[in-house]
């Protein structure tokens, strides 16, 4: 059985207006009481995802502070910003550096950095999916884009124009 979280975009300002952006976006929150327990929160995107259309993308929030795509190919990744920690420099002059994650210890600040990183991420850079589903990965358009034009370039295209009666072709 799905636990309904509305209850708990209610009665904060912040929550409200995260509440509000999802109903704005289409958001749906689908998490399960099992999630719900450990305080992890799962959003569903109105965006299908780039496994040939087959689910929408979601997005989970959870209470460690992690924020995490949550049905990609193989594994679930994480959206939290990263910053670079300097580790060690070899003889050589090389520097090794290690990539930490920033945590989001509040959820309201999880939620709102979910919302701002959808928009961007997701609505914005995926806008053609949005509207209706059927998004074309730019790899794909690409290559029917070429595929178009080089089938325009090969045809023997021949315009002619009658006038009084001449025939004269046009180069």
């Amino acid at each position: 059985m799905k636990q309904n979280n509305k209850w708990k975009y209610q009665g904060d300002s912040r929550y409200e207006k995260v509440y509000e952006k999802m109903q704005l976006l289409g958001i749906q929150d689908i998490t399960t009481s099992r999630q719900h327990k450990n305080g992890t929160i799962v959003w569903r995107l109105p965006i299908k995802n780039d496994n040939n259309g087959k689910t929408n993308i979601e997005v989970g929030s959870f209470s460690t502070g992690y924020v995490r795509n949550q049905n990609s190919c193989y594994s679930n990744y994480q959206l939290n910003k990263t910053k670079k920690n300097f580790e060690n420099e070899w003889p050589n002059g090389y520097r090794y550096y290690s990539t930490e994650r920033i945590l989001i210890p509040i959820e309201i600040d999880r939620l709102e950095y979910l919302i701002s990183y959808c928009l961007k991420n997701y609505y914005i850079s995926k806008a053609n999916q949005v509207v209706n589903g059927d998004y074309v990965p730019k790899w794909r358009y690409d290559n029917l884009a070429d595929a178009a034009r080089l089938d325009y370039e090969t045809k023997d295209l021949k315009v002619s124009v009658n006038i009084n009666g001449q025939r004269y072709n046009i180069i």
